[in-house]
């Protein structure tokens, strides 16, 4: 059975209370407790609106997050360094929610697959299939 990490645009359209997303969230929590990154809440509390505040907050404290360390962070600096070199620019935050999902042997769950070119990356299909 897999584990998940929810990127922030799952995390904000659940809150925003997108159907499939809420029907899609329910197929993830019977698999265990979600994860999150440290920098995905802080992406989420960015942009969040204040009457948004305490259902922000209680569905945040329901996710394991998985803060950023030393390893997160060496790996990121690779990938970043290794596509930079092939011409291809990586969003700092989406390269370390990558590097924690190989760490730590997560599916990620995000709208935005494009992302997330790196090859040893599982990306969640929304077939209820991973990549």
């Amino acid at each position: 059975m897999s584990s998940y990490l929810l990127d922030s645009d799952v995390i904000i359209w659940y809150l925003r209370g997108r159907e499939d997303t809420r029907n899609l969230m329910q197929d993830i929590q019977r698999a265990g407790v979600p994860f999150c990154t440290s920098l995905s809440i802080t992406e989420v509390v960015l942009g969040m609106r204040k009457r948004e505040e305490d259902v922000t907050r209680e569905f945040l404290d329901s996710l394991e997050v998985i803060p950023v360390g030393r390893q997160e962070g060496w790996l990121a600096g690779e990938l970043i360094r290794k596509y930079r070199s092939q011409g291809t620019t990586l969003d700092f935050i989406d390269v370390i929610i990558a590097s924690t999902c190989i760490l730590h042997n997560l599916v990620l769950v995000t709208y935005n697959p494009k992302h997330f070119i790196m090859p040893d990356i599982t990306i969640y299909n929304f077939d209820h299939t991973s990549k």
